[in-house]
Parts: C-alpha cells; sequence; structure tokens
C-alpha cells in the first residue's frame, strides 16, 4: 500500500468517519480531502529498512473507544483520489 499510495510523503490526513466505521487516510497533497473532511495530520514513520511504514493511530482508537485488539482489517485502496479506506 504505501509504494501505491505514499512514495513521496512524509505526512497523511487521516479522519475517522464514525458513520460509516473508516478511517480514511490520504497523501497531505490532496487538497479535496482536506475541505471535505477537515481530517488531522499524522507523521508516516519508516518501521525499517524493507520501506514498512507506521501511522500512529492510537488516539483515534481511544478516542471513538474502538476495538484494539489485534485482527485481519479489510480494507480499500481508491486509486483516483489515493486514498486508504480502513473498515474498523
Amino acid at each position: 500500500m504505501i509504494s501505491q499510495l505514499f512514495t513521496e510523503v512524509t505526512h497523511v490526513y487521516l479522519v475517522y468517519e464514525e458513520k460509516h466505521h473508516h478511517i480514511l487516510i490520504t497523501p497531505v497533497t490532496s487538497q479535496w480531502f482536506k475541505k471535505m473532511y477537515k481530517p488531522a495530520q499524522y507523521i508516516l514513520k519508516a518501521r525499517n529498512l524493507e520501506g514498512d511504514k507506521t501511522i500512529d493511530i492510537g488516539g483515534i482508537l481511544i478516542d471513538n473507544d474502538l476495538n484494539e485488539t489485534d485482527r485481519e482489517l479489510e480494507y480499500e485502496i481508491i486509486d483516483k483520489t489515493e486514498l486508504l479506506k480502513i473498515a474498523i
């Protein structure tokens, strides 16, 4: 996913869409997303030398009382809008 959506950025916009139970993530270059959702900006951190990256979403999980257990999550990549949609 990183190579597909977030290759050239170090920050992303992120929002929890409570109505649909999704976390939406897009590069900070996405102006439409910023206008539509008024998201928070997060740092996209390098995790290892293989190119894995992480985003600290602990605050979103706590603030919205979301399930924090490790599990497989359904997600969708929308190439046209450079959006990662994660069902939570």
